[in-house]
């Protein structure tokens, strides 16, 4: 039997949907009682901040998902992902869980700023652990472009790659290369680096945004210095913001411009294009940039 973390966010729900179609045991944690029942499945309703509510999650499962939202802003001298990921693995370990897969980001190594740095220790408090593990590390996603914080207050999109391509991610993918991991003994003990098929310009972005939405949609050049002004000015604490435009510009160097075939390597099935990704999602899209426009 399978638990699935996260069983509520983009990686989650489509998780939880393709194990039900797939007929696999599995049982979702949510915090939320009726976000859970909304999922129409098995789930459980826990907290990573309380171990007692994991322990007794995880009772009676074999394989794990682990997946939580990134670093937020600094707990203590830690983002908060780390004690609470940390938590679930113990819970894990301690139940007799066989295999983990692990959803981390592309290019987490130590020292790095926020989810790289932050996932890198994870990944390797995890593989001390003597748990069977495979670990998915994705491009940013698709999904970001349908939440709030992607238009500006004017209706325009936020640029703060420049001219760099990026290989954004549809979760629906990550979610279809954890259903295979978790189904088999594939995988165990890889690190896969999870991309769509194409890189992608923010200009390009806009364009592709604007056929779906059957409108021009302009951009607007946040560059991360001025990125993390503006978050800090909305009360974000500033080193988070500053660490957070840290990364926009390794990205805006070319840090995610590649693209990789993992996804078919795993699924047998090509990556969604952003168009796809567009087509699956219009009706989010529409309600974004509605409450966006001027």
């Amino acid at each position: 039997m399978i638990l699935v973390t996260g069983a509520t966010g983009s990686i989650g729900r489509s998780l939880v949907r393709r194990l039900r179609q797939d007929g696999a045991a599995f049982r979702a944690l949510v915090r939320d009682e009726t976000k859970g029942q909304a999922l129409d499945c098995d789930f459980v309703v826990g907290d990573f901040d309380d171990p007692d509510s994991i322990a007794a999650a995880i009772v009676g499962a074999d394989q794990l998902f682990l997946n939580s939202p990134g670093a937020q802003p600094l707990d203590g001298e830690q983002p908060s992902v780390i004690r609470r990921q940390k938590t679930v693995i113990d819970a894990a370990r301690g139940a007799g869980v066989s295999h983990v897969v692990k959803v981390s980001v592309r290019h987490a190594r130590q020292g790095a700023k926020l989810s790289q740095g932050a996932h890198w220790e994870i990944e390797e408090y995890l593989k001390a652990s003597g748990l069977t593990w495979s670990l998915l590390q994705p491009a940013g996603f698709m999904q970001n472009f349908i939440a709030p914080g992607a238009f500006a207050p004017d209706g325009k999109l936020i640029s703060s790659y420049g001219s760099t391509p990026v290989a954004h991610i549809d979760c629906h993918d990550i979610a279809a290369c954890a259903a295979v991991l978790l189904a088999g003994p594939r995988g165990r003990g890889e690190t896969f680096v999870l991309t769509g098929p194409e890189a992608l310009t923010d200009a390009e972005v806009a364009d592709k945004i604007s056929s779906a939405l059957g409108r021009a949609v302009a951009r607007v050049e946040m560059p991360p210095d001025a990125l993390a002004a503006a978050m800090a000015s909305q009360g974000l604490p500033r080193r988070f913001a500053e660490d957070l435009a840290f990364l926009v510009k390794e990205v805006a160097a070319g840090s995610q411009a590649t693209t990789t075939t993992t996804v078919r390597d795993i699924t047998g099935q090509l990556p969604r294009t952003f168009d796809d990704f567009l087509v699956a999602h219009l009706r989010a899209l529409q309600a974004v940039a509605i409450r966006s426009a001027p």
